[in-house]
């Protein structure tokens, strides 16, 4: 992809997901998302009305008249995008592959908390770290963001969850708001993500096509492991190989769900033509 169409592509989605962020998520984000507590702003003259535990007694007994404290919320938060570039998020039936609706996701929730100032950080991974970003503020930083979004091109094809959480806990020292955004196709990382859902605020967003879920009876077929890069011959007209197929694909969705709500994170389960717009602002509301 050549720099005058990466960039159009961009601002294409930057029109688009900001205008989402400031119209439709800015609001939700931020009675979603408290900050870290309430901090010291200022002292003025006590109202009648006021909680007299606020009374700040060194000043009044300056002045000779009563003063109180007003505290206002820490507001400054850091989200953490971890977004999987493995080879299945390259598939799709519908208009966009896995991969678009991900990146889509990803830049309307860094610009929502860009417009409440928030630190925003990029983790891509596959079965090992592609590439770290960390957190900074800004239009700039998340239009950095989404440009590695579109055109990165990572080493690995194969996806490994419980490493990139494990990453995660090593880079992410204070709490955090964590979007984890992946079809899940991947196991045993139950455990590594109770450890990181104690100390961080996390959500889980799987992102899937429906044409994933049953392998439809079309006789012999020849497919694309895009995880492996092995091309394997599939006899779809056996029942017990679709069936097998559908167990394991269940197998899979129903981990992530599990073990994401056993870890007290969020859920949200999105398919490439569903309206991601109404699956966030649901989550938002419900947690609000």
């Amino acid at each position: 992809m050549d720099t005058k169409e990466l960039l159009k592509k961009v601002r294409k989605i930057e029109i688009k997901t900001r205008r989402l962020s400031d119209h439709v998520f800015g609001g939700e984000y931020h009675s979603t998302f408290k900050g870290r507590g309430m901090t010291f702003s200022e002292v003025r003259q006590y109202q009648f009305g006021d909680d007299v535990r606020n009374i700040d007694w060194n000043v009044t007994a300056r002045y000779s008249e009563p003063f109180v404290k007003v505290f206002e919320e820490e507001r400054e938060l850091t989200m953490m995008l971890m977004v999987d570039v493995s080879g299945s998020e390259f598939f799709g039936t519908r208009d966009q592959l896995k991969k678009d609706v991900i990146t889509e996701i990803a830049a309307t929730l860094a610009f929502s908390a860009t417009q409440n100032n928030d630190k925003i950080g990029l983790m891509l991974f596959s079965d090992k770290i592609e590439l770290y970003i960390p957190p900074k503020k800004g239009r700039y930083h998340v239009l950095r963001i989404i440009r590695e979004l579109i055109e990165f091109k990572p080493q690995s094809k194969k996806t490994d969850i419980a490493a990139a959480i494990k990453y995660l806990s090593n880079v992410m020292k204070k709490k955090a708001i964590v979007f984890m955004l992946s079809d899940f196709m991947d196991d045993d990382y139950q455990q590594t993500l109770k450890i990181a859902g104690n100390k961080h605020d996390v959500t889980g967003i799987r992102v899937f096509d429906p044409a994933e879920e049953e392998i439809p009876n079309l006789g012999l077929v020849q497919m694309l492991d895009e995880e492996t890069g092995e091309f394997v011959t599939v006899n779809t007209g056996s029942k017990s190989v679709r069936k097998n197929y559908a167990e394991y694909y269940r197998g899979r969705a129903a981990y992530f769900n599990e073990s994401f709500t056993l870890s007290g994170a969020g859920v949200i389960n999105n398919r490439v033509d569903e309206s991601y717009v109404k699956k966030l602002l649901g989550y938002f509301k419900r947690r609000g």
